[in-house]
């Protein structure tokens, strides 16, 4: 975090982040914190996969719970991006190459699978290679953890020794949420066959906490000794995840609603081997545009690659940072209004920081951008501005959108504004995917005429004043009050529909100025011809 300023613990700033930079500090106490033992924040990655908007979300909301701990108490931390690289690989994802090759290493850990892609020494260690350029991309300050290097390397050697010393109390937490068949076979630990390299689910026939090994039996009817240290072994899911909070001293890890039951029982079992379960919040889950939970495998959802297609990545941030614990819509609707949302909080929080306002520190740019908001952020024009110059112009490169733009400010070039020239390619790109293939036009109806003509006579006579947006936008309601709309949004509803083809819109008032009041007029005049001939046609 650059230029960071201390933030008093009372009153507590009211964001969520501060909410559970505060139950991590409880959760620290008192503990002696230092650069040699930080506090301790994890976030997981399974790598039988690429990253995903989900991988977005847990480590950009975990860095804000981060930087907002740093922020109230001064006291340094690490964020740690663990790869569960060690698992097996349970079936052949649809989206990689060379399927029939992959099939021959199910059930082996995903750290020892041949690379599909040809490009890495495993499949791991290609889809953590994903990881890491995805997270850098962002600008995340974290370190990596491989699951393979810590259990090869004996970083969690002492932690399995306490699990086989606690084997039978672990089984008992975890064998009543089983199957009859599932529970009778049970064992936290996953031995690594010595000959197949298969991820073995079997029951243990016996367990020597003094020397460090299990005895079982494979499908042949063969007996091993395993030793659990040094990558022959591993922990089964929710005791591997106990296991690791004990075993690295994890102080906060965020977990989605599904896993309510998971880190339940694995905060069980971390205090069973003589840890504590970390502080953390449960996240809701992202819905389609049905309202259905998304899903990696249905692919019902909006893709990180896709939404920085259509905005910057930015505006993910600000999608991410509202309301993590309410369920929201996760489709390509909602970019706009998350892209605007953003340059509003870009504008308040510059305002704030100059003079240390304390609603900085609630305000998600502040988060986003570490806690100095870049004097290249924001735009002069919003992101819904600019689709809606692109639907009425029907704009098909970014110079269309630059005529207008610079008619309204000639000041406002690409270099002054790198953010808005960023907008200008994305709406261009939405414009065409989302907004053109659904605009519908309709007539205006009775009143609406007479409005409309209204409007046209009294621009026509703005032509070449020094009007400005707000001249504009008092105009507009003066005009809906005399036609006696009611509501008034009717009026704005009837501007929408019948000019730019759509249920919503712009503050009519700087859509004038950046479209221009000529160009408003004809547009007007076009709409009242398009309904007569209509009218004359039925």
């Amino acid at each position: 975090m650059s230029e960071q300023h201390r933030i008093p613990s009372s009153p507590l700033p009211k964001a969520w982040p501060f909410e559970e930079a505060a139950k991590l500090a409880a959760h620290v106490g008192d503990r002696p914190v230092s650069a040699e033992r930080p506090v301790l924040l994890e976030t997981g990655y399974g790598p039988s996969g690429l990253p995903h908007i989900g991988t977005f979300g847990e480590v950009a909301r975990t860095s804000w719970v981060r930087q907002a701990f740093t922020a109230m108490t001064g006291k340094p931390t690490r964020l740690l991006a663990f790869s569960d690289d060690m698992d097996a690989l349970r079936k052949v994802p649809d989206n990689v190459p060379n399927q029939d090759m992959l099939r021959q290493f199910i059930g082996k850990p995903l750290s020892r699978v041949p690379d599909p892609f040809g490009t890495h020494e495993s499949f791991a260690a290609h889809n953590n290679a994903r990881l890491r350029a995805f997270l850098d991309s962002f600008g995340f300050d974290y370190e990596f953890a491989s699951s393979t290097r810590y259990y090869e390397d004996g970083r969690f050697d002492a932690a399995l020794r306490r699990v086989l010393e606690v084997h039978d109390k672990i089984v008992d937490v975890i064998a009543p949420t089983l199957g009859a068949e599932r529970r009778a076979t049970y064992s936290p630990v996953l031995p690594i066959h010595p000959r197949t390299g298969q991820v073995m689910q079997v029951r243990m026939d016996a367990i020597d906490p003094m020397a460090g090994t299990v005895r079982w039996t494979d499908d042949e009817g063969e007996t091993f000794e395993t030793p659990v240290t040094g990558g022959h072994a591993k922990m089964q899911w929710k005791a591997d995840w106990a296991m690791r909070w004990y075993a690295l001293g994890v102080d906060y890890e965020m977990s989605g609603k599904d896993l309510i039951d998971s880190v339940r029982l694995s905060g069980k079992i971390c205090r069973i081997l003589g840890g504590s379960a970390p502080a953390g919040l449960t996240y809701e889950l992202f819905l389609d545009e049905n309202g259905q939970k998304i899903s990696k495998s249905k692919g019902n959802g909006i893709s990180v690659e896709e939404w920085l297609r259509y905005a910057p990545p930015e505006s993910l941030g600000q999608y991410m940072f509202n309301a993590p614990q309410r369920a929201k819509r996760l489709f390509f609707d909602v970019i706009p209004k998350a892209t605007d949302e953003y340059l509003a909080n870009v504008t308040r929080a510059r305002t704030a920081q100059a003079v240390q306002d304390p609603t900085l520190w609630t305000n998600a740019a502040w988060f986003i951008h570490g806690g100095r908001i870049p004097d290249d952020a924001g735009s002069p024009v919003t992101f819904s501005m600019l689709l809606n110059l692109a639907s009425v112009a029907n704009a098909e490169t970014p110079d269309v959108l630059w005529k207008f733009i610079q008619r309204y400010d000639p000041d406002a070039t690409p270099e002054r504004f790198p953010m808005l020239a960023r907008l200008v390619d994305h709406a261009i790109v939405y414009y065409a995917d989302f907004v053109r293939p659904t605009k519908s036009y309709r007539a205006p109806e009775g009143k609406e005429r007479a409005a409309l003509s209204d409007l046209a006579d009294a621009l026509r006579g703005m032509e070449g004043s020094a009007a400005t947006p707000d001249d504009y936008q008092n105009l507009v309601f003066e005009i809906g009050k005399r036609h006696q709309f009611e509501p008034l949004r009717s009026w704005f509803g009837c501007l929408y529909e019948v000019l730019l083809g759509q249920k919503e819109g712009p503050r009519f008032g700087i859509f004038i100025a950046l479209y221009g009041v000529s160009e408003t007029i004809a547009l007007i005049e076009a709409a009242l011809t398009r309904s007569v001939s209509q009218a004359d046609q039925s």
